[in-house]
């Protein structure tokens, strides 16, 4: 049987009545619990984004919720706003799951929910690999109101009966699409398996291809849904641009020649595999550029020393691969450099979406072998947007 969904679409920020759809313009129409709403001002909140509008209030009744919109939007805090209302503080065991692919977004979601709910003394644990499992013991024991973790090590605390799943009523799926992509699939549906059956579903990210939602009729029931157009998901605020490289070779020079505008505020580049991060961030030391990498082959501790630093302002320049696509927000990342092309349509949106955070200007540049011309033009094709090549002035955008 077809699940019926109500599908909103966001190009307008206006709705008119007929949308069927409760906008709420300020979080004080949303009757938040007060503490909550003093912990989102002193966050730095003061109005609701457009997504925020539409997704809190239906995630707080308790609807299955799918909610897609562009990066930089506030995703992130609507989920934790809604998880905040809803559980009972008094009840110190877990009450929500939000599952991430990635330890960086796991991690940074706590962040979020310890900070926005600092008057609630609310407890949140980030349950991810490659920390020791007596600090999961510990914190589980202890209670925690929210877990928000990797799939991997959830499941491993689950089977070792150590978070317990009886009091869970809502599931989290951040980055929704990733999540349920082969790497994950198996492992989520035996989470789901331990969860009780009225467990509402939340599932969140900017891109959600038609088979993922295809997908959610399994699990999901009539899912209230808020979907943005796909050729509304490239962002307004980024200027997309593209630097024509013969080869492969001259790619690292055009890099050299571009890193006093790299270092005005902070740049993300992006390689496609491990191998090239750790090989480019050799070149450019060796080429005495001050540059930071990371990625998924990093212990645990060296991956948050190298987040903690780039986020504070001391590193500028972050090479890594797509294990910070998706998700993770850093204030004034101003320029994306795409030193590879990403490996999917999907991919390019996330990557970009690190700039440009919450209507801020960003820059993304690509760069683009011959061979690449044909991904390129399949991604503008795709999301209906225009890649340029880049200005002599790129400095003055930035």
């Amino acid at each position: 049987m077809a699940v019926q969904c109500q599908v909103v679409d966001l190009s307008h920020v206006e709705f008119n009545t007929s949308d069927g759809v409760e906008v709420l313009s300020s979080f004080e129409d949303m009757n938040l619990r007060e503490d909550l709403i003093r912990g989102m001002y002193a966050y730095g909140f003061e109005q609701p984004s457009a997504i925020q509008q539409r997704a809190i209030m239906p995630m707080v009744k308790g609807r299955d919720v799918i909610a897609q919109a562009q990066s930089g939007t506030g995703k992130t805090a609507t989920i934790s706003i809604a998880m905040l209302q809803s559980i009972d503080l008094e009840l110190r065991d877990t009450q929500v799951l939000c599952l991430s692919p990635t330890r960086e977004l796991a991690i940074q979601i706590q962040k979020v929910i310890l900070a926005l709910g600092d008057y609630l003394n609310v407890q949140c644990h980030a349950c991810i690999g490659g920390i020791k499992i007596g600090e999961d013991v510990r914190k589980l024991n202890f209670g925690q109101h929210i877990v928000s973790g990797t799939p991997g090590r959830v499941f491993d605390m689950i089977r070792r009966k150590l978070l317990h799943t009886r009091n869970i009523k809502t599931l989290v799926l951040d980055e929704a699409d990733e999540m349920l992509n082969q790497g994950f699939k198996k492992q989520i549906y035996n989470i789901y398996r331990f969860l009780p059956p009225a467990t509402q579903v939340i599932l969140v990210s900017a891109t959600l291809p038609h088979e993922i939602l295809e997908m959610t009729n399994k699990f999901m029931t009539n899912p209230f849904r808020i979907i943005v157009k796909r050729d509304e998901l490239t962002l307004e605020e980024i200027k997309q641009f593209f630097v024509a490289v013969e080869q492969e070779e001259w790619k690292f020079d055009t890099l050299c020649d571009l890193y006093d505008t790299l270092t005005i505020t902070k740049a993300i580049i992006f390689c496609c595999t491990r191998k090239k991060v750790d090989w480019l961030t050799e070149k450019m030391r060796e080429a005495n550029f001050t540059v930071s990498s990371m990625h998924g082959d990093m212990p645990q501790k060296e991956r948050d020393v190298i987040m903690k630093e780039f986020h504070t302002g001391q590193t500028r320049v972050l090479i890594t691969t797509d294990i910070l696509a998706r998700g993770i927000d850093v204030q004034q990342v101003s320029l994306v450099i795409n030193y590879d092309l990403p490996s999917s349509r999907e991919l390019y949106i996330h990557r970009i979406g690190r700039s440009g955070r919450f209507g801020r200007k960003g820059v993304a540049i690509n760069f683009v072998k011959m061979e690449d011309i044909k991904i390129l033009r399949d991604i503008e094709q795709y999301y209906s947007t225009q890649i340029d090549e880049m200005p002599m002035n790129v400095a003055d955008l930035i």
